[in-house]
């Protein structure tokens, strides 16, 4: 093993060390998944809601129209996973960005 990968390796291990790393590695798990059940429970709701009361859906949006709640409630479905997206992004791109700067000024 050369001086470079054994210097890697305990830059690495120094790093996995760290409360702050373990503390990045939390927040950003917790956001992950709140998200990710967040958008899924919402996804899987409106599967429940089509196989099992397709007609909330077929309703129309008002007497005589042919569009009916279920398209408007789809359109929200993917405009909700956008925002939830960038929500995360924007996380990832201030506080978690912010946390792994720290953490390697800390090490330096």
């Amino acid at each position: 093993m050369s001086d470079t990968d054994l210097s890697h390796a305990q830059r690495c291990a120094q790093i996995r060390a760290n409360p702050k790393f373990h503390d990045l590695v939390r927040r950003r798990s917790r956001l992950a998944w709140c998200l990710s059940a967040a958008v899924l429970g919402a996804y899987y709701l409106f599967m429940a809601v089509v196989a099992f009361q397709p007609h909330w859906l077929h309703a129309p949006l008002a007497e005589g129209r042919q569009l009916t709640l279920g398209i408007p409630v789809a359109a929200a479905l993917i405009v909700l996973s956008w925002l939830l997206t960038g929500w995360y992004v924007r996380n990832a791109n201030t506080r978690f960005d912010a946390l792994s700067a720290d953490l390697l000024e800390e090490l330096k």
